[in-house]
């Protein structure tokens, strides 16, 4: 059977991860990879993704040894498919399992008790804000249709064990609304970083680490800038050299 099906399209990415896209479904980008690299292990732990898409960041957690077991949840049924076939293609169904489900729905029971970590790379957009997209494919992954970040912050609160980390990353032009969320369910923020394409613009992206039944304190951690320089328009600019660490090492935080 040939690994590509009509409108796919195979692609080797980090951790020489061979990955397979929809065509007209969202590709591989830097949140993702981010995400997977501001994920602290935990070894012998179980984790859960909330929307797993391609499979993308299970994948590259698993391939870094950070858990045990990653249950990916997806909601498309096209997708869910989509990240069982790259799981297989990368053999990691010992430390990868698919579920296509509705994260609403889904509790502790259902992943045989309570896991040590969440991450996930929710949907950034409201259904009323934004051009809608000729997929449905985008449209879902990028708007609040099968979930707000209220029911990502409420599910991991459902799945985690006390202590447990939730790691997420957004935008920031919605964070207060995501602090509001992790506050209401108990999540306590913990670390947080925004990112920026070079020190002369704002901020893309913001990564959250929360704990479960936490304390009250959070370290704001130094902004990581992904160039030294704004673009000239003259194509691809090099990496930061801390950006270009954290590729290399798919490592946040420093030294493992």
């Amino acid at each position: 059977m040939p690994i590509l099906q009509e409108g796919e399209r195979l692609d080797q990415v980090n951790e020489d991860i061979r990955l397979i896209s929809k065509t007209r479904g969202l590709t591989f980008g830097t949140d993702a990879f981010l995400l997977a690299s501001f994920v602290r292990p935990a070894p012998r732990g179980v984790a859960v993704e909330l929307g797993t898409g391609t499979g993308i960041i299970s994948l590259l957690c698993a391939a870094r040894g950070r858990f045990a077991r990653i249950h990916a949840l997806e909601i498309q049924e096209d997708f869910a498919t989509l990240a069982a076939r790259n799981v297989i293609l990368n053999g990691m169904t010992d430390r990868v399992l698919v579920r296509h489900c509705d994260l609403r729905e889904v509790s502790s029971e259902n992943f045989g008790g309570e896991a040590e970590a969440v991450f996930a790379n929710p949907p950034y957009m409201r259904t009323d804000s934004g051009k809608r997209n000729d997929s449905e494919w985008k449209y879902i992954a990028r708007h609040e249709v099968c979930g707000t970040v209220e029911d990502f912050c409420s599910c991991a609160w459902r799945l985690l064990k006390h202590g447990g980390k939730f790691y997420c990353v957004w935008r920031p032009d919605r964070l207060s609304e995501l602090m509001a969320s992790l506050t209401r369910n108990r999540l306590e923020p913990k670390q947080m970083v925004f990112v920026h394409g070079d020190p002369g613009a704002e901020p893309s992206m913001v990564l959250i680490s929360a704990t479960k039944g936490g304390a009250p304190g959070m370290r704001i951690l130094p902004p990581l800038f992904l160039h030294d320089q704004a673009g000239d328009g003259g194509g691809a600019r090099p990496l930061s050299e801390r950006a270009a660490r954290i590729y290399d090492t798919m490592n946040f935080h420093g030294a493992p």
